[in-house]
């Protein structure tokens, strides 16, 4: 309860330094405390000898949050960043999403000079509206020698 009431305390001071009305802060109060409400899902769950080590996407607060997803064959970086992307499309739908539904995508890649590749086939494949995206290249490779890896973030259908 004291939590609660120093977290509204909080909240008032900030919003009055902001000059946020008071509706504002009620309403933001209001979400907040649904989002504490929510439950975590969790889909494709790798295990470690027989111990969760991570999910494949979590979903949270009207939002999903996929993990990394690479490529562990031979091949391009073409052919690697056509397999991710199509791995993370699976994700997201498996979590209640889709493609145009994503707002932030990293890109991880293990060398820089596939930039231009990479973005062959990245163009378009999240609609007319792409998600904000970061890309870099990793020091010492993508693990499982793949050429590319991405994560993203959505929001649930």
């Amino acid at each position: 309860m004291k939590s609660q009431n120093r977290r509204s305390i909080f909240k008032k001071m900030f919003a009055g330094i902001l000059g946020i009305t008071g509706a504002s802060v009620a309403a933001n109060a209001a979400s907040t405390s649904e989002i504490e409400k929510n439950e975590k899902e969790v889909f494709n769950v790798e295990f470690d000898q027989d111990v969760p080590l991570f999910s494949g996407s979590t979903k949270f607060g009207g939002m999903v949050f996929v993990a990394g997803k690479g490529a562990h064959f031979e091949g391009d970086i073409k052919a690697h960043t056509d397999h991710v992307l199509k791995e993370l499309e699976k994700e997201l739908i498996k979590a209640g999403s889709s493609m145009d539904k994503v707002l932030k995508v990293n890109v991880y890649l293990s060398d820089l000079n596939d930039y231009k590749q990479m973005n062959e086939v990245y163009k378009g494949r999240f609609g007319a509206n792409p998600p904000v995206r970061t890309t870099v290249a990793t020091y010492g490779g993508v693990p499982g020698n793949s050429l590319v890896e991405m994560d993203c973030i959505a929001i649930a259908n």
